[in-house]
């Protein structure tokens, strides 16, 4: 009996000795990052367009430096035929978050999402259908840009009819969209509203490029935008853009930035093109997905609907750097700040170019 009693001791002790290595295990694994919540972030481009692409990426990066979040940005280049196959594979993959904008790749989401309900899909500058089954585990990101773009658009009416250096005569200001699509517009009703506010005659000058990443063929329309009279252009069309600037620099104009703080992104690598930046109209994507991150890691992500992230929330904004207070005279910084003080309180209501 003794001998039976001293070999379920023996037992007993290897068995806890085996449970204690499992944890040690476990806890060497977590502290390796083998547990560690992992954000896949893709995009239907390329980074480098310094607007909406790298605003995406610097948000998953600042979670991971923040958090210890491992994360991937994967670029699928601006051939279609990669998205859907593309984001199958993250989906298949060992990833927790998997992170996918813009409208042309909501439609594949859907598709994807349903499938993989033990995943958390982020969606943003779109919104999925939550009409559709499937979908609770989607959470979809949108943002009031008309808000901004009328600021914007009220800043641009200001300086056309002002005595600034660079400014003409003529009342007329320039907007540059990328595809003539719904959450462009959504920019050019913000910012014609708000120009109007300021002024009813002041003319915009509309032109769409029909693609995000020919900065050439953004740089010609412009060029003509300032040939027509414009002093000032609107940039919203991503890597395409970047010829808004550069036609600024070589007719030297002012230009408006859009999504990242354009003239920060430029200030030491083109000085010369920064100058004349005098402000960005922020469409604030990096701390909006690392704000869903956050919450996700605190569980409070509110899955299975989307939200509109404006003034009030952070969403987009004037970036008030040092050009813009170099360049804009103090009494439009303060006109700013007052029209955008009556859209947070309602007295101003921005037009949309949704639902129209």
């Amino acid at each position: 009996m003794k001998k039976i009693l001293n070999l379920l001791l023996i037992a007993l002790i290897a068995f806890s000795l085996l449970g204690l290595a499992a944890c040690k295990k476990k806890e060497e694994a977590a502290e390796q990052g083998e547990e560690k919540v992992r954000v896949a972030l893709y995009v239907n481009g390329a980074l480098g367009d310094k607007s909406f692409f790298d605003s995406a990426h610097r948000g998953v990066e600042k979670a991971a430096e923040e958090f210890g979040v491992v994360t991937k940005t994967i670029e699928g280049t601006y051939e279609e035929a990669n998205w859907e196959p593309d984001i199958a594979q993250l989906a298949e993959g060992d990833w927790d978050i998997v992170i996918a904008g813009t409208w042309q790749l909501v439609d594949y989401l859907q598709e994807i999402a349903p499938k993989h309900p033990e995943k958390v899909f982020v969606t943003y500058d779109t919104s999925a259908d939550y009409s559709k089954e499937g979908l609770d585990n989607v959470y979809s990101i949108l943002y009031a840009q008309n808000e901004g773009s009328f600021l914007v658009g009220a800043l641009a009416a200001m300086i056309t009819t002002s005595d600034m250096p660079k400014a003409n005569p003529e009342k007329v200001i320039g907007f540059l969209g990328g595809m003539d699509i719904p959450v462009i517009n959504d920019f050019k009703v913000g910012y014609i509203q708000g120009a109007k506010y300021v002024d009813p005659e002041v003319e915009v000058l509309v032109s769409y490029a029909n693609s995000f990443n020919d900065s050439a063929k953004g740089k010609e329309l412009v060029l003509a935008q300032y040939e027509q009279g414009a002093d000032i252009a609107f940039n919203v069309a991503g890597e395409t853009g970047i010829g808004v600037l550069d036609a600024a620099k070589d007719k030297d104009r002012y230009a408006i930035g859009v999504d990242s703080d354009q003239y920060f992104l430029y200030k030491d690598t083109d000085p010369a093109k920064s100058a004349n930046i005098v402000t960005s109209m922020m469409k604030n994507v990096d701390e909006s997905l690392y704000r869903a991150v956050k919450m996700y890691m605190e569980g409070t992500l509110p899955v299975g609907r989307a939200e509109v992230l404006g003034i009030a929330e952070g969403g987009i904004g004037v970036a008030d750097n040092e050009n813009y207070r170099k360049l804009v005279p103090q009494e439009f910084r303060d006109r700013i700040k007052e029209l955008e003080e009556k859209i947070l309180s309602g007295e101003i209501k921005v037009d949309t170019a949704f639902g129209q």
